[in-house]
């Protein structure tokens, strides 16, 4: 898989995996944890001691998580927040498939999902709100 790295706030991060988002989810509950209290929350069957343990170790690698060692013991924790890694996502998403285009974004769930009018009375709410914040910088 070709994964890109992308700068964030001087923090370079890369599109992870399934399996790497997964974890990540976990540290962002947890906050921190050694991989046995990471491997405890995932539900049955639990994947493999081994296969955790690979996994955030290629995160450390990404620098995107790191560590405390207590003797032989590592204490795992994320080195970005869940809001930074979900904005990051998103203007990649909005980026390589919408050209950039917020406009576009709307059109398109406007177009693909039944949306009642109790929803798109709360996205005009939340546009106009937008609207006036912008107005007033």
């Amino acid at each position: 898989m070709f994964v890109l790295p992308i700068k964030i706030n001087s923090i370079v991060m890369m599109t992870l995996t399934k399996a790497e988002e997964r974890i990540m989810q976990i540290l962002w509950d947890i906050k921190k944890g050694f991989i046995k209290n990471i491997q405890d929350e995932f539900p049955d069957p639990k994947p493999p001691y081994n296969t955790v343990s690979t996994i955030v170790r290629v995160l450390v690698k990404k620098d995107i998580v790191s560590f405390n060692q207590y003797g032989n013991t590592y204490e795992y924790y994320p080195l970005i927040s869940k809001d930074e890694y979900s904005k990051n996502q998103m203007n990649s998403l909005v980026s390589n498939y919408f050209n950039g285009s917020f406009k576009k974004v709307v059109n398109f769930f406007s177009e693909s999902k039944n949306l009642d009018v109790n929803e798109v009375d709360e996205v005009m709410k939340m546009l106009e709100e937008i609207k006036q914040k912008k107005k007033s910088e």
